[in-house]
């Protein structure tokens, strides 16, 4: 992972498997859930569901959801929102893909750091 000004570089987009997520551990803050849609699209939120804070990169990812391995709730990897009945959010990390490569915001990825 490098630093590009606003920008944290965590690697190339083609090391991430469509419909397939990875994490990245943050020292002293959350650990961070990245997704790779089936159509090409790269989302981060924190790796916790709002529910019963179930490991989000674990769940399956469909259309521009995933849905939480403990329970099946279903969020919003735009939003962060839980969908349909359930209420609750999980932080969203901002995306950029330059190059190839998937930059994460640095503010929101390093939130709650000390």
């Amino acid at each position: 992972m490098s630093a590009v000004g606003e920008w944290l570089d965590i690697g190339p987009v083609d090391q991430l498997p469509a419909l397939g997520s990875r994490t990245l551990p943050v020292r002293g803050g959350r650990e961070i859930a990245i997704f790779h849609t089936a159509n090409g699209e790269v989302y981060a939120l924190a790796n916790q569901c709002p529910h019963k804070q179930g490991p989000l990169s674990q769940g399956i990812v469909h259309d521009t959801t995933v849905t939480c391995p403990l329970h099946n709730w279903r969020i919003s990897l735009v939003t962060g929102e839980a969908l349909g009945e359930d209420t609750g959010c999980v932080p969203v990390i901002p995306v950029k893909i330059d190059g190839g490569r998937i930059l994460i915001g640095r503010a929101e990825a390093l939130a709650g750091v000390a």
